[in-house]
Order: C-alpha cells, then structure tokens, then sequence
C-alpha cells in the first residue's frame, strides 16, 4: 500500500518527475489527507507530449500483435494490483471497496481493457476487379490527449487509453484535480509493461486542461466530462483541427409504463439512479410514473432504499459513500432546498447528517414537476425526483424535452411495449427494463448536447484512427 503521505509525481517518459507545486487531495469521507497531487506547468505538458511524440515514431510501426499484447499486459497489470488501487481509489473517490465501487470499477477496468485486446482493424477492400483495387486503411493519428472526471477516474482512464494504445497511438492524460492519485499511480503501474512515452500522465488544475486541448503537437482529443467544458474543448480543439470525443453530461430519463410491476423493479431502478452515489453520466435521474402505480413505485423505492447502508468507503459493510467534494455537495443541497420550496415533497432522505465528510443520504423526491431545477438540472448525486404522468405521449414529449440525450430507459411487464418506447426516447442508449448498464463491445455516446462521437468496440476503437484509402 502507498504511504498515506505520499507525494505524488507526474510520469514522463516513465520516469517520476517532481513539480515545484503541488495541492492536497483529502478523504471526501473524513477530511483526511490521502497525499499532495503535483502541479504540471506548461513546460511540463510540453516535456510530456515531446516524449509521447517521439515514441510514436516506433510505437506507430508496431505490429497488430504488439499492440494486442501490450493492452493484455494493462489488463495483467490492473489485476495484479487490484487491491492497491481500489483502497487508493476509495481513499480519494470516496466510493466505498464493495458494491458498484472500487473493486467493482477495477474489475470493469480489466474487463475493458482485455476485449479491446481482441478488437480487430482489418484492412477493408471497397474493390477488387479487373479494372483495380480500393483498400482502406485505419492509421494511429499521433499524440492522443485525455482529460478524465472524478466520478470513474480508473476506468475512464483505461476507456481512454487502451484503445488509443491498441490503435498505435501514444498517450498524455490529465485526471481530474478532485481524484488525481489513482490515474497517476496506475499510469506509474502500466510504465513497468509499456515502452517509455507511450503513456505518460500529467496533474494540476484546470488550466492545464486549456493547455491540453490548445497544444499544437496532440492530435486527438478524448474528453469525459461536464457539457459546458465540453463545448470549451471543442472550441480550443479547433486550433489546429484536433479530432475530438467528447462524452458529456446528461440528464436521463425513465420512463414506467402502466402495466409495470412496481416491486419487481424497484431494485433496478434504483441501481440505476444511484451507481456511484449518482454521480454517473448515465445514471437515471428523472423517473416518469404513471398515476395509476405512482404512488406505489415511490413507496417500493423507499422500502429499498431503507436496506442501503451508506459509509466511509474503507468500511466493508459501506454500500454507498459520500459525495466526492464540496462543490458538488453543496449543488446537491441546494437543488433539494429548491424542491422543498417549490412543492415537493421528500419521501426519504433530504437532511444532511453531522459530522465530518461530504455524506448525503438516499433521497427520494415526489411531486417534482419539469421546470423546477431538481428535474432540469442534472443533480450527480444521491438524489431521485419522481414524475407523475397522465398520458404516456406526453411523458415521452417530457422526456424528450431537454438539450441533452444520453442516456434513457422504458419500464414495462411487456419488454416489446418498453422497446417500443424506449426507441422513441432522444438518446444516444436505450435502456429495457434496465437503466445504465454499458458492455464493452457495444458502442457508448450521446446526442444532441450529450456528446460527439462514441465510445468503445470497434467503433469506439475506429475513432482513435484516420482513414487512408489505397488505389491501386
């Protein structure tokens, strides 16, 4: 285990390197310090993204073989070392060890990063006659920047990196000022199976994200993040016509059907909306109810939501943890006031606890109308408001209605009526009788302010490549 202490360095040509600046990154759950995250200038981006240049000049000559070979030494790598980072990952995240938290992100880490080991980019012949050939090609494009979030911070850094390794590119990764230790540690980790460049990891603050996406010598750009940053990535990307992905925030919707059975799927839908605390792109966060059951499924809800035990992530028995910071926090809070104010009315949950750290409990919230913030606004957190509805026409209008579409669901005792709905939500995936499960092979992303480009398989890795066409 890692000194509790520990001054963390960015990793550059596999090498440690200290800064002349560094933060505090401290237990979301207790306040305590974990260990002090370096501070990159723009010297050190451009020291990071020379060396990651230079050995793409032998990493993009690679053999297919290669490639594959160094993405199944990653994946030894995270299991091998499964405990460490979890415990690291807890300590800074505050998403507790057991449950949806820590070793169940490393685990889907490995499992990520070993499919897209089998991924394929074959050669694909447009013609083959008596009058010529037509081949296409797919070909690394050079230096890949990735920025990451706190919420997933192992396992979006290997949704980034390993298909731009596949691929034959090379890496520069920033993680998220709130949880920088475990990317870097892990990064630090894989520099013991990669050649030196390959992957390198810088830390700061947010500025250094700007720099990033401005950086004349990075080719691509995969961002996970907030739909605001989004767009500013986008437009700095544009600099020097960077490739981008961007997986941004949304706000999804669910949608229960009147023939639903609210006891038995009580427990889905509130996995869906709370995997991590709620703090998941594609968690539930607006549930549509039918008058007819609506008043069951609340109450279903809550009866579930009493056997949650919410605590400090290192406590075995901890299902849920804290928020990861005050900022979010503190949006959390006050989205719920405003409910409060407005009519709503909270079923379980809604009053912070004393005492230290960012906790919040399961809140269920009835009588939430569109309009009001709680409904509108995308909450990240521990919080669900129910929606009552009438017609089922209008629901789907409702859930329609807003500038995002990541992710959505339809619920039903018939799936064929729920996938009938579900296709009709404006979303980038659908879910039946389901809410937030992804799989590695089937292809993630958003539409409308919900992103650009997706995200695994084979076509998640094609976007880590461009496109030359071969006549002969």
């Amino acid at each position: 285990m890692q000194d509790v202490m520990e001054r963390y360095g960015l990793i550059i040509s596999g090498e440690k390197v200290p800064t002349s600046d560094y933060f505090e990154i401290r237990d979301p759950g207790t306040g305590e310090l974990v260990g002090e995250c370096p501070v990159a200038t723009k010297q050190d981006l451009d020291r990071a993204v020379a060396s990651a240049r230079d050995a793409f000049k032998s990493w993009s000559k690679s053999t297919d073989q290669e490639r594959k070979d160094a993405v199944n030494r990653i994946a030894d790598t995270i299991h091998a070392n499964m405990e460490e980072l979890a415990e690291l990952l807890t300590r800074e995240q505050g998403k507790p060890l057991n449950g949806l938290g820590s070793r169940f992100e490393l685990h889907g880490a490995e499992a990520w990063a070993r499919h897209t080991g089998t991924l394929e980019l074959p050669v694909e012949v447009l013609q083959d006659d008596e009058t010529g050939r037509v081949e296409l090609h797919r070909k690394p494009l050079g230096v890949v920047g990735s920025i990451t979030p706190w919420n997933f911070p192992i396992l979006i850094a290997i949704w980034h990196i390993v298909p731009a390794i596949r691929a034959g590119n090379t890496v520069v990764i920033k993680p998220s000022p709130y949880t920088p230790l475990s990317t870097i540690r892990l990064v630090q980790m894989l520099n013991e199976v990669l050649p030196k460049g390959v992957l390198n990891v810088v830390a700061g603050r947010d500025d250094l994200g700007q720099m990033m996406t401005e950086h004349p010598d990075i080719q691509k750009i995969v961002f996970t993040g907030s739909c605001a940053t989004g767009k500013k990535v986008m437009q700095a990307a544009s600099s020097n016509l960077k490739r981008v992905t961007l997986e941004l925030g949304g706000n999804d919707a669910g949608i229960v059907l009147p023939d639903a059975n609210p006891k038995e799927i009580a427990e889905r839908l509130f996995w869906g909306a709370f995997i991590n605390n709620g703090q998941t792109c594609a968690a539930l966060k607006r549930l549509y109810v039918p008058d007819n059951i609506y008043d069951e499924v609340c109450e279903a809800l809550v009866d579930y939501a009493k056997n949650v035990q919410v605590g400090h992530g290192l406590a075995e028995d901890s299902v849920l943890g804290p928020i990861q910071n005050k900022m979010q926090y503190e949006k959390v809070v006050d989205l719920v006031e405003d409910a409060k104010r407005n009519g709503a009315r909270v079923l379980c949950g809604g009053e912070p606890p004393s005492g230290p750290g960012f906790f919040y409990p399961v809140t269920i919230v009835a009588d939430a109308k569109d309009g009001m913030r709680i409904v509108d606004e995308e909450q990240f957190g521990p919080v669900l408001p129910v929606i009552r509805y009438t017609d089922l026409e209008e629901a789907i209008e409702r859930a329609n209605s807003l500038d995002v579409g990541l992710g959505g669901s339809a619920w039903s005792s018939d799936p064929e009526k729920a996938k009938a709905v579900a296709a009709r939500l404006e979303c980038g995936t659908a879910w039946v009788n389901n809410h937030g499960a992804i799989k590695p092979f089937a292809p993630f992303g958003g539409v409308k302010g919900s992103g650009l480009g997706v995200e695994f398989g084979e076509l998640g890795l094609k976007e880590y490549t461009s496109v030359q066409v071969v006549h002969q």
